[in-house]
Order: structure tokens, then C-alpha cells, then sequence
């Protein structure tokens, strides 16, 4: 998909996309003219989307939809989408299972996904894997460990996807926004309210700067431009970056009481 292409005639599958960010891609891919599978772990959701846009719904665990996915498409994908995601607050002290699901959900369902989707790419030499990161991956998020570590472990496989196949030709695209206007937004309470409502955007949004990302054969998506500061800033200076995000912390802890 290069410049001045559409995805029409493509075929799309689209994780966690009953709402939010994963709804608007599904419904920009669709208005492009490719043939959309929506998946949601909720059925209803995913059905509504897919009915809204002509769409397939594909209900289940993003961990295991791609057989029905490829089936439903009628034997391919062109470009998967790996949107769904927990976003899971809390520190270390979070139990277990909180932690094993942010895991299974946010990594590993993507390393899943490609376990089954790459023999085939590889075998005809295109591909396409778009990871719904987060800018906490990039960067961080206070008052979420889970949320924030494995959204740093998608970002590293999804770097680890682009350079080991990117000459096979694999394009991968790593998504990662700061606020959207999502149901997982208005569930970050405070520390949300703070760093992330401020300048959160639409999901349409982040539509707009995947398409402009893959027409420009470009790994990261910035649907906030002044991430890519702040990640510059975090490589430059790690202790002054550090700093000022405990003093985040610090005025966090104080707006909690």
C-alpha cells in the first residue's frame, strides 16, 4: 500500500473493534472498499459494527480468531490489525491474574496472530501487521505497571516483526496514541483525567494517521505528533525525563488526597 493507494480490494481483520479505535479502523478500511472482518470479545458489539459497515462479524478471543477470520475472508488477510487490549491500572502490587491477563492479551495475542498469519505472507511475500500500541509503550504510564509494561513488550515485538521480515515483504505498523476518546479512557479515572484527557482526540483520528502512516511506509503512528518529542527527550536523558515524570507522580499522588 504505497502512496496514493486504498486498502479497496483488500481483506481486513480488526481486533477489539466493537467501539472505539478498533471500530474507526474497521469502518475507515471498509469505506476504502476492503472486505472487514470485525472481532470483539463481546458478540453484540461486534455484530453492531460489522452490520453498521457490511462487514463479518467474527466473535471470540482476539487470541485464536484468525482460522474463522481467514475462513470468513475466504482464505486470506491481507492486513490484520491487532487492536485489542486491557488497559490494566495498577502497580506491582497488582495480583496475579491482573498481570497474566494484561500479558496474554496485549503481547501475546499479538505474537499468536502471527504465529498463524506469517507462513503464508512469508510464502507470498506481502503482509500486513498493524499493533494498537499505546504511547505508554513509547513512553509510560503513571498509576497503570501492567498496562504500561506490556504495552512496552507489543512495541518490542512489533519492532521485532518490522526488522526481521521487513525485507520479506512484511509492513508492520505500530499505533501510539495518547488519549482517545474511548470507553478505556473514561475507565483511567484520575491519573487519566491528568495526563490524558487534556488532548485526547476522536478514534477517527487515529484512523487518519494509520492511512497516512501506511501510505508512507512508516513503522510508527503518532496521532499525537508530540510523542515523538517526549520519546526523543526519554532516549536523550533518561534521569531528567524520569524526574519529571515522578514530579507527574508527585502531583498525582497530591490531586488523590
Amino acid at each position: 500500500m504505497s502512496t496514493g493507494q486504498t486498502a479497496e480490494g483488500t481483506t481486513v481483520v480488526v481486533t477489539g473493534a466493537g467501539g472505539g479505535i478498533g471500530a474507526a479502523l474497521a469502518r475507515r478500511f471498509a469505506a476504502q472498499g476492503a472486505r472487514v472482518v470485525v472481532n470483539d470479545l463481546d458478540a453484540d458489539k461486534a455484530r453492531t459494527t460489522a452490520e453498521e459497515i457490511g462487514a463479518i462479524a467474527v466473535p471470540g478471543d482476539a487470541s485464536t480468531v484468525v482460522g474463522a477470520a481467514r475462513d470468513a475472508l475466504g482464505g486470506t488477510i491481507d492486513i490484520y490489525c491487532a487492536n485489542a487490549g486491557l488497559g490494566s491500572g495498577g502497580s506491582e502490587s497488582a495480583p496475579e491474574e491482573v498481570w497474566a491477563a494484561a500479558w496474554d492479551v496485549n503481547v501475546m495475542a499479538h505474537v499468536r496472530a502471527a504465529r498463524e498469519l506469517l507462513p503464508h505472507w512469508l510464502e507470498r511475500g506481502h503482509g500486513r501487521f498493524v499493533s494498537t500500541v499505546s504511547a505508554a509503550g513509547l513512553l509510560t504510564m503513571i498509576g497503570a505497571a501492567p498496562y504500561s509494561v506490556t504495552k512496552h513488550g507489543a512495541l518490542a515485538f512489533a519492532e521485532w516483526l518490522s526488522l526481521t521480515y521487513r525485507h520479506r515483504g512484511i509492513r508492520v505498523h505500530a499505533i501510539c496514541p495518547q488519549g482517545v476518546r474511548t470507553d478505556m479512557l473514561a475507565d483511567t479515572g484520575t491519573a487519566g483525567d491528568l495526563v490524558l484527557k487534556p488532548t485526547a482526540i476522536e478514534p477517527d483520528e487515529v484512523a487518519d494517521a494509520l492511512f497516512a502512516a501506511m501510505a508512507e511506509d512508516r513503522f510508527l503512528v503518532l496521532p499525537h505528533p508530540e510523542v515523538a518529542d517526549y520519546s526523543t527527550a526519554r532516549a536523550a536523558a533518561p534521569d531528567r525525563w524520569l524526574t519529571s515524570m515522578n514530579h507527574l507522580q508527585q502531583k498525582w499522588e497530591a490531586s488523590a488526597g
